[in-house]
């Protein structure tokens, strides 16, 4: 891997750039709270050679997300399946804006 491989790859969301501490420190958590939202299969972090966990930018969002909900009163568990549905919602209505343009490109509206 050359040294622009290693630059690139800081553009991508889902590269697992971060070790665990660093993504508590960052998120404003602990450590404990990035095992649980893993147990509560919100996030699964990438390991390293030596088996240390590594969360993406991705995934850092998404464990922002649970801790906001945390935050105000949600149980742990709850506050998972919540960043769940809202994320495959946010994918459902993305798909289905891409098969609307799909459709208008091929049969575009008349002016009435």
């Amino acid at each position: 891997m050359t040294a622009d491989d290693s630059f690139n790859r800081l553009d991508d969301d889902d590269y697992p750039a971060y070790t665990m501490g660093r993504a508590a420190e960052m998120l404003g958590t602990t450590q404990g709270f990035l095992r649980a939202i893993g147990e509560a299969r919100l996030i699964t972090p990438l390991r390293s050679a030596g088996g240390h966990r590594r969360y993406s930018r991705y995934q850092l969002r998404i464990a922002a997300r649970a801790r906001e909900l945390v935050d105000h009163g949600t149980p742990v568990e709850a506050a998972c399946r919540i960043v769940i549905l809202e994320d495959q919602l946010q994918e459902a209505q993305r798909i289905n804006a891409e098969y609307r343009r799909a459709a208008e490109s091929v049969d575009p509206p008349t002016a009435a």
